[in-house]
């Protein structure tokens, strides 16, 4: 009723397992896979650096008086944030850190390194809050002003 299988077929068989099962080893995820030697994500390229800024509206209004931060100001103002909420307690964020070239990362689990960009529509930051950062690129949405190189983990 039942043929026997070749010694050649069942090696074959036996061999075609074997790889199957190394190749599917690789696809299971592990609780501390090691992403340090990936290449670091860099989200800016998913925006656009050519879309127009949108300028505060002048004058008063009911609402609070707010200051648009875009590009450094933007960035330096979300990595404080960050450190603050750190010094609060709050763990649930990424750890920020500032590079020496004026850039914000944080690591993944496995030490990945993901770039922190800022969004491109810019961050309302309350006048108050705001004016620590009117020295830097972006505050209001100009253009000239300081860069994040060289802060690295100095205050203001």
């Amino acid at each position: 009723m039942y043929k026997s299988i070749g010694v050649k077929h069942s090696a074959a068989f036996l061999a075609t397992c074997v790889l199957v099962s190394q190749s599917l080893v690789g696809c299971g995820s592990s609780n501390s896979p090691n992403t340090s030697n990936l290449p670091a994500i860099d989200d800016s390229s998913r925006y656009s650096s050519k879309q127009p800024v949108a300028q505060p509206r002048q004058g008063m209004s009911n609402g609070k008086k707010v200051a648009l931060l875009v590009g450094a100001a933007a960035l330096y103002y979300m990595y404080n944030k960050n450190q603050q909420a750190k010094r609060n307690g709050n763990t649930s964020q990424p750890q920020y850190y500032m590079s020496k070239n004026g850039r914000v990362y944080y690591r993944e689990k496995g030490g990945r390194v993901h770039w922190v960009t800022p969004p491109s529509e810019g961050i309302q930051v309350p006048i108050a809050e705001a004016s620590q950062y009117q020295n830097f690129q972006g505050y209001e949405g100009r253009t000239n002003g300081r860069d994040l190189a060289g802060i690295g983990n100095n205050p203001l």
